[in-house]
């Protein structure tokens, strides 16, 4: 289709609204907020070392020490979603609390949340970054009485999200979104300033032979995540009788990126690293969107042990553990998991009637 005729991320939300007739556009006009940040921060991303930016060097409620981007990118998020009236609150990775929206602007029925700049380690090296974004209903005792949000208001399983995307910040600039009815990818016309719809229904293939993880943790995972991998890694004289390519990109957004275009199994998986937490990846805003995204893809995302989009929040920086991708091979990792049998299996490789053998 020719660039001038494809539909821009107005033009689709304008369709998908007309869905519900009833509906207000006022998750439309979210959206398009949303949308406007990332492209302010995909500008200063595309800059790189010709920024002057101010020095971050804080640490965040995570324990990791901000980069400049960081700092901007929150900014960003923030004042371009604060005013408008379609928010009661927002949650970032990059602040301890929730941040209701101040009192001289109106607020509205919905929640975001939003890691900013997801992969941000990678900036100095000119690697793919990204922003995720979740977007949730506020409860309606809170649209009522209209008071300031709190950490419990947030508290709600990737079930209930009403839409999820992100923006990747890469040789092109995309957004990649779900309102609930499949997935769809927008690229940036840098010289319209226009989000033009260029994937419009993102499939996740069911099969695969890719996987991205970090092979330096392999000392700390847990038995069926090193029975996975070391099956992969067996390849066509092994259990899984075909080879098997790794990946790692340490930029959860180009990792799922990649995954949505050629499908692919990624895993954080929860392992003995640091026995205090329950995985690495944050739930509310990486998690959980990444979820939505692709189960509305046709993957599947999960714990190992439940279906990410099940879970229910317990803290607004809650950590877990995260596997998604191309359905059979998450599935498989899941049965692993609740096997006993395959969970604590011996390293195929060593086996008596393994690759060794005579």
């Amino acid at each position: 289709m020719p660039l001038s005729r494809r539909p821009t991320l107005t033009q689709y939300l304008i369709e998908q609204r007309r869905r519900f007739p009833q509906a207000s556009g006022e998750l439309n006009a979210l959206i398009l907020d949303v949308s406007i940040a990332c492209k302010a921060i995909a500008q200063q991303v595309a800059l790189g070392s010709l920024v002057n930016l101010p020095v971050a060097g804080a640490t965040n409620v995570q324990g990791e020490v901000q980069k400049p981007l960081d700092v901007v990118s929150n900014e960003m998020l923030l004042r371009q979603n604060e005013w408008s009236g379609h928010l009661a609150g927002m949650a970032s990775e990059e602040m301890d609390e929730p941040y209701p929206i101040p009192s001289q602007y109106p607020r509205g029925k919905y929640l975001l949340v939003f890691d900013p700049l997801d992969g941000s380690s990678n900036i100095d090296v000119n690697v793919s970054v990204g922003s995720i974004f979740s977007i949730l209903r506020t409860p309606d005792e809170v649209v009522k009485s209209g008071r300031d949000v709190t950490e419990a208001d947030f508290m709600q399983p990737g079930s209930t999200q009403v839409a999820a995307g992100y923006a990747i910040y890469g040789p092109a600039t995309m957004l990649v979104l779900t309102v609930g009815y499949g997935v769809a990818g927008f690229t940036l016309d840098p010289a319209l300033g226009e989000f033009k719809l260029t994937h419009p229904d993102m499939q996740v293939s069911q099969d695969t032979n890719e996987f991205a993880i970090n092979s330096s943790n392999s000392r700390f995972w847990e038995p069926p995540v090193k029975r996975y991998v070391d099956e992969c890694l067996a390849g066509s004289n092994g259990p899984r009788g075909k080879d098997f390519n790794m990946r790692w990109i340490a930029s959860m957004v180009a990792e799922a990126h990649r995954i949505l275009m050629r499908g692919g199994v990624f895993l954080y998986p929860r392992d003995n690293k640091d026995l205090a937490r329950n995985g690495r990846l944050r739930l509310l805003y990486e998690a959980s969107p990444v979820g939505m995204i692709m189960e509305q893809a046709g993957g599947r995302c999960s714990t190992g042990r439940q279906a990410i989009l099940g879970v229910v929040p317990t803290a607004l920086h809650q950590r877990i553990g995260l596997i998604f991708g191309s359905k059979n091979e998450v599935e498989r990792i899941e049965n692993y998991h609740r096997d006993p049998a395959k969970r604590d299996a011996p390293n195929p490789l060593f086996v008596e009637r393994g690759l060794f053998r005579d």
